[in-house]
């Protein structure tokens, strides 16, 4: 950029009239509003077009001049996509040419001689507002990395198409490029940017040939709106293979979402469930493609219900805890040790609800926090009722979510639950998963240790299912490891899987933690697990989940041993 172009704070004007009495006239008229070029022919007047494109406000144009007239001047302007914007008005003093100026885009006429100053200088002033009115306008409208409708406007257009054209049957699209953060901080931003370019093309092309618009919604979103299409995935095929060929040495994956037309359904629900067809496939590279349906939409209703019943399902007790119990299978016979304690929803209209279909709901929208605390007050009740009823002290470990260990009343929280139920702080053990282990965040790290200080047992959850590496777990604050029941499912027909859990458990040896197989199904599992020195088992071998009411027959069974081992 030039140092005049850094300091310009007027329009620029270009007069272009090969009299110079006339272009005298014109500057004496507009000089105290605006910067003035001069060009005495067509030729020139191009030249300082070219120089000054994206400064110009207007062109005062004279059409007959020698070396290149003002329709040669009209018909190059027009035909370049940079000097198209910048509007002209026609200094004539032939009326029949005005018709034939104004067919080649000319926005108005001043005729010759110049005499009324003061509508001269109206119409220019006029014609630059409006123009840099429009200018604004489009750069707000349009992305100007793929030339789509930002976000606004495509939302805007959209909701205009469906408003006014109710014959109009249109389908939401919806493409995102996955890990577009990491190409950017990989490839860094210009490569980024020109991915974005690239793909913006290739929709504006496939636009040029369909009835619709396009948008970039997001950083790495876009949407499109438009006719249905015969094979989308043949549309993500032509889109991926555009993209694939800016670089042979960079991977870039895209996904997408549809959701057919649908009579009186609006674009922004259209598009909110195209983007969750999007999401349904984030990371499959296999299957990138989702297009909602019937199946989908069930589904959806049926997750925003549980998401509305929840707080009412705490309040009326629809949550009833489940406990599976622990074996110490290196006693003779096993001996009841523990129990993990499992949510089950008894919903009064949807009846029994797998925590399948509601743990991983409200783990993604935050609200988990919700259930564990419920699901923490009740074991803690319960341990505490076993003891009184029984005389017998049964250990119940809880799960702990992400959520739960960022927060800053947790260690409190805790406290005051063993407090109140008069237990033991190794009566109610900590589940913490893997994947919040490796996570690897300091603030968890140091509040886990402060949990183990006050007395609490802490077990690693699903060990196996992550990424844990030998170093990490040494350094971990562990009391138990938990394998994944993965590892377990195999072990009878595979030596491979054998020797695994089997290394798992020398690990778990020379750390000084207490080994747990969950998953174990078969007696043959079970024995192999003894032999190799697995400490406690949970699994349908010994006991699927329990009510409380069922659990304490097994308790009444382990007191009946404890009792003949006595005598």
């Amino acid at each position: 950029m030039t140092k005049s172009k850094q300091l310009r704070h007027r329009p620029l004007v270009l007069v272009v009239d090969d009299q110079e009495i006339n272009r005298d006239t014109l500057g004496i008229i507009l000089e105290d509003d605006y910067d003035i070029l001069y060009a005495e022919n067509g030729k020139e007047a191009l030249s300082l077009v070219r120089e000054h494109q994206d400064e110009l406000s207007i062109v005062l144009l004279d059409l007959m001049m020698p070396v290149m007239n003002g329709f040669e001047v009209m018909e190059v302007m027009r035909s370049v996509e940079a000097f198209s914007r910048i509007p002209i008005i026609v200094l004539t003093a032939d009326k029949s040419a005005e018709l034939r100026a104004l067919q080649m885009g000319a926005y108005d006429f001043i005729t010759k001689p110049f005499d009324a100053h003061e509508v001269i200088l109206a119409r220019v002033k006029r014609i630059t507002e409006l123009v840099d009115g429009r200018q604004l306008i489009s750069a707000a409208e349009h992305d100007r990395l793929s030339l789509l409708y930002t976000r606004s406007f495509f939302f805007e257009y959209a909701e205009r198409l469906f408003r006014y054209n109710k014959d109009l049957q249109l389908d939401a699209i919806v493409l995102n490029i996955e890990q577009f953060h990491s190409i950017n901080d990989l490839n860094g931003r210009e490569f980024g940017d020109e991915v974005l370019r690239v793909l913006g093309d290739e929709i504006r092309a496939f636009l040029s040939e369909t009835e619709g618009i396009g948008g970039r919604t997001e950083g790495d979103r876009f949407a499109i709106y438009c006719a249905a299409q015969p094979d989308y995935r043949a549309l993500l095929d032509r889109f991926q293979k555009r993209l694939d060929g800016i670089s042979d040495k960079v991977s870039i994956h895209l996904r997408m979402g549809v959701n057919p037309w649908q009579e009186g359904v609006a674009p922004a629900a259209l598009f909110d469930r195209a983007r969750a067809a999007c999401s349904k496939v984030r990371g499959d590279f296999q299957n990138p493609l989702m297009i909602y349906d019937e199946s989908m939409r069930q589904k959806e209703m049926l997750n925003q219900r549980l998401l509305n019943d929840l707080r009412p399902a705490v309040d009326k007790r629809q949550f009833i805890v489940y406990y599976q119990p622990k074996y110490n299978i290196q006693s003779q016979p096993p001996r009841l040790s523990s129990a993990e304690a499992l949510i089950r929803w008894k919903h009064p209209e949807l009846g029994m609800i797998s925590p399948g279909e509601f743990i991983p709901l409200f783990e993604g929208n935050g609200l988990i926090s919700v259930v564990d605390s419920y699901v923490w007050e009740e074991a803690a009740k319960q341990v505490a009722r076993w003891r009184e009823t029984y005389g017998f002290t049964l250990p119940v470990s809880v799960n702990l979510s992400r959520t739960d260990l960022f927060d800053p009343t947790l260690t409190e929280r805790l406290k005051q639950l063993i407090e109140n139920n008069h237990l033991d702080f190794r009566d109610i053990k900590l589940e913490v998963t893997e994947s919040a282990y490796t996570d690897n965040a300091r603030q968890m790290l140091e509040l886990i240790r402060g949990l183990r200080q006050l007395g609490f047992e802490v077990e690693m959850d699903d060990f196996g299912s992550g990424y844990s590496s030998l170093n990490m777990l040494s350094s971990m604050p562990l009391d138990v490891l938990k394998m994944d029941m993965s590892f377990v499912r195999n072990i009878e027909n595979s030596e491979m899987d054998y020797r695994l859990v089997k290394l798992i458990l020398d690990i778990a040896r020379y750390l000084n933690l207490c080994a747990v197989a969950e998953g174990v199904e078969t007696e043959g599992q079970m024995k192999l697990l003894q032999s190799a020195g697995c400490d406690l088992v949970q699994g349908y071998y010994f006991s699927r989940p329990l009510p409380p009411e069922e659990f304490e027959k097994l308790i009444q069974k382990e007191l009946n041993i404890e009792r003949m081992d006595d005598k």
